[in-house]
Parts: C-alpha cells; structure tokens; sequence
C-alpha cells in the first residue's frame, strides 16, 4: 500500500455527542455511481389536451404503430434488465474500515497535549469523514477469493475481469509511455468515424488503427454503461473533410511503449503490439488469489470493479451512520497508545490522558472551596468554567470575587488533573460516574435472629413442661431481657 500525504487532524471543532440523526444524507462519493446521469434529459412539462392541435387519421395509426414497436422494444429491454438483475448477487466479502496510522498517531499526540475528554463516536465519525482518514481491509472466502495484479495492483471480485483490462491498469510499471510526432499520414480517405457521445475521431474504418483506437476508447470511458455492440451503434461515418484533415493532425501524435524491466529495451509504436507483448511476457503468474488485503481508503473510491466498489460503499454508507466497528478499534488502539477509555452518561465511550475516578474522600477533609466545586458540577451536570465562576462568587465585591476566581480555578485544576472532574473537549463539567455499591447480605441477620427464635422457643418449652401456672410479670419480663440478649 502506498503511504499518502498526512492531512492533520483538527479537534477543536470535534462534536461531542452523536448528531447524526440530525444531519443531511451524505451525498455518493464513489466514482462509479456518477457519469450514468449525465445523459438523461430533463422531461418537457406536459401540455394540456385543449392546447394541441388536431391530428389527421392517418397521423394517428402512425404514432399508434409506433407506440406499440416502442412498447414492444421497452418490454424487451425490460426483460434483459431483469435477467442482469437476478444474475447478479451481493459479494460475499466482509470490509471493516481502519484508522489510518498517521492520522491516528497525529489524533493521539492532539489529544495527549491537553486534559479534555472526547467523544469516541465524534472520533470514529472524524476517520470515516475523509478517505485519506482510513484503510480498508477486505476479507474474503477461500471458496471466492479476491484476485489482484502483483503486490499492489488493481484488485477485482472476478478473474478473467483483471486478465481482460491487466495490460491497462498495469502498463506504467512495465512500460516507459512516450509522446512523439510522426509524420504526416498519406492517402486520401473521403470519411471518418466519430463518437457521438463523446465526439472522439476515431479515424476511416479502413484505417489498421481504427479497430484498437474504438475498443480503447470503449473500455477507458464506456464499458461501465453499455456492452460494447450497444457502443457501436454510437458510431457514426461523416463526410467532412474539415474533420477529416483534423483526424490527420491528431493521428500523427503517437504514444510509444518502451519495456522498463528488460536488460535490451524493447519499443513498440502501438498500444496493441505492446498489449502482446505484454500479454505473453508479464501476464503469465502476474494475476493472484488473496484472502486478505489492505487498501487505503483513496485507492478505494475508484476501484474499477462495480461490484467490489458499491460493497464497499455501502458498508460505508452503514459505518457511517453507525461506526461501531471503526469505535472497537480505535477503543483498542487508544488504550495501546496510553490513553484512558471510560463509559459516561448513557454509556457513551469517551477517551481522555487523565484516568477517572470518583471523589472518596470524606468532604470535611478537603477545603470548602473543593466542596463548593464538586456540589455545583453535581448539581448541574454540563456547566461551564464560565458558569461555574459566576455560581460561586455571586454576592461577592470586586476584589474578592478576583481573588475567589484564581481559587477556584487552581482547585478545579487540580480536580480535573486527578480525574475527580471530567472536562470535555466542548467545555462542559461533569463528575465521573461512581461505581454502584455491593448490596449488604442479610444471611448472618437471618440466621442469628432465628438462632435466637429457637433457644427461646426451647426455653419457654422447658418452663411450660416443669410447671403449668402462667409466669408472673416479673417473670415475663424476665424473659423478655433474655430474649433481648440473645438477640444481641
């Protein structure tokens, strides 16, 4: 994988809690979804019956036999998309999204810097927001492997995909591509082969460089819209001679591929006798299965496989909305990194340099200062330096309330440096969760208060069985203290 220039991170912007339900959809950010549209043409408003002009009889069963050839062309081309539509079926690969280490090492050092917690769902929206952000890691079945081109090439779902288009995708690390002039073509042509939909003269149809000049031209800008026989009936034959003489100034700019990995370099004047070339010398071996791979996240918003491109968008289309995958990770790294990882309110992940922990100690040890700050940050969770300075040094004279201030922000230092409160990264207070207390037993209680049941129940049996007239008071209240006793 290529490293990519490292854009720093800012997070001082960061949002604090998760606002993704109130934000816009995001727009598709994947090369292969765009250029299908270009060509529609927006439909005319429709014209009310009053308004048009009446047809003649004649007029009218020639736009019906027209409308039924129409009908019967849609219902045919209905057919072939709903045979395309069922042949194809979602891949089975699974894509996970990674921070990318620079990006993430720069976040760590930003976040180290200061005492501020952050949000790790504000954090893993942060990576996903832009692709030079993160990797993307694919992994597939041994039964349907991916196949790449070499170490580092282009990557494809199918493999005679990636042995049909190798020589274009990997002839820049075979061959050395030059620019040069030619001479003038010779020979009198009286027309020329033009692309209407991207307006390319594609030269005579007998011309030896008209049939690679239309295949190339198909599969660098077409093959993603249309089969190749749909494309040649975009082909149309003009007669102008204007174009004509500029097809000749244009064919006489020819590129020329030079072998880069041969000891005797080896030129060839044409894409296609480079293509054999390269077909019978590097192609062979060249194309590998691999189960796992590791992309970054730039190369995979235009990878030339369809297929293998909107898997991929759409898990991160699902990331994005939810990024608990890209949370786990950064979770895992930020504790490898030294930071501390704490649950808060709602059990929203938070991550900060300082370690949590609940104030414990008895609040008559501490000064009132302390008190002051932990009883107002308890009793309004999310309150502000601001806030709280104006909280507790209200009815205060100038003077005092200066000298107040410094206390409070020397204690309040202190508490957030020892982890008793929790400053976030949008300058918001809160204590840290406490941790619940053990629920007392009761079984000692239990088991003692019918011990004590028992010896009494053995006494007052003793005395009834030595004697049958009732105890005096005296003697009852005797056995009360008793009983009393034993309780204890």
């Amino acid at each position: 994988m290529s490293s990519l220039p490292v854009e720093p991170v800012d997070l001082l912007d960061l949002k604090l809690l998760p606002a993704w339900v109130k934000e816009p959809a995001e727009e598709r950010i994947y090369e292969y979804a765009g250029g299908e549209e270009d060509g529609r043409r927006s439909r005319p408003s429709n014209r009310s019956r009053r308004d048009r002009a009446p047809r003649s009889r004649e007029s009218k069963m020639s736009r019906d036999s027209k409308n039924g050839r129409d009908r019967r062309a849609r219902g045919r081309n209905h057919r072939d998309r709903r045979k395309v539509f069922r042949v194809a079926a979602p891949p089975d690969i699974t894509v996970r999204f990674l921070p990318y280490s620079p990006a993430f090492d720069n976040v760590v050092a930003q976040i180290k810097s200061a005492s501020v917690a952050y949000s790790i769902f504000a954090l893993a929206r942060l990576f996903l927001e832009k692709p030079e952000r993160y990797d993307v890691w694919l992994t597939a079945k041994a039964e349907s492997p991916l196949y790449r081109l070499g170490e580092n090439g282009a990557m494809s779902l199918a493999r005679d995909f990636l042995e049909r288009n190798a020589f274009r995708f990997a002839r820049e690390d075979f061959y050395k591509i030059d620019i040069i002039q030619i001479d003038p073509i010779k020979g009198n042509y009286s027309n020329v082969a033009r692309c209407r939909l991207s307006g390319t003269l594609l030269g005579p149809t007998n011309h030896h460089n008209y049939q690679p000049h239309l295949r190339s031209l198909y599969e660098q800008r077409f093959s993603r819209r249309m089969s190749f026989t749909e494309y040649q009936r975009q082909i149309e034959i003009v007669n102008d001679p204007a174009l004509i003489e500029r097809w000749k100034e244009e064919a006489r700019t020819v590129t020329t591929y030079t072998t880069s990995r041969d000891e005797t370099p080896s030129m060839f004047a044409s894409a296609a006798e480079a293509e054999r070339h390269f077909r019978s010398n590097y192609l062979p071996g060249l194309v590998r299965s691999v189960e796992e791979v590791t992309i970054d996240g730039v190369l995979s918003r235009r990878l030339p496989d369809r297929t293998l491109n909107r898997a991929i968008e759409d898990a991160w289309t699902r990331e994005n909305r939810s990024p608990s995958n890209m949370m786990q990770e950064l979770a895992a790294r930020f504790r490898q990194a030294g930071l501390n990882v704490f649950r808060h309110r709602r059990g929203m992940l938070f991550v900060s340099p300082i370690r949590m922990r609940a104030f414990v100690h008895e609040q008559g040890g501490v000064s009132p200062s302390v008190n002051a700050i932990l009883e107002a940050v308890a009793a309004t969770p999310g309150i502000n330096r601001k806030e709280l300075a104006e909280k507790l040094t209200v009815d205060l004279s100038t003077e005092d309330a200066e000298s107040r201030k410094l206390a409070l922000a020397s204690d309040l230092r202190w508490l957030i440096s020892e982890g008793h409160v929790i400053e976030f990264n949008d300058g918001s207070l809160d204590l840290p969760r406490a941790k619940p207390k053990p629920k007392e037993t009761a079984e000692p209680a239990i088991s003692a208060e019918n011990s004590t049941k028992e010896v009494v129940a053995a006494v007052s049996a003793a005395e009834v069985g030595s004697t049958e007239s009732r105890p005096s008071e005296e003697e009852t209240k005797s056995a009360g203290a008793e009983e009393e006793a034993l309780a204890t």
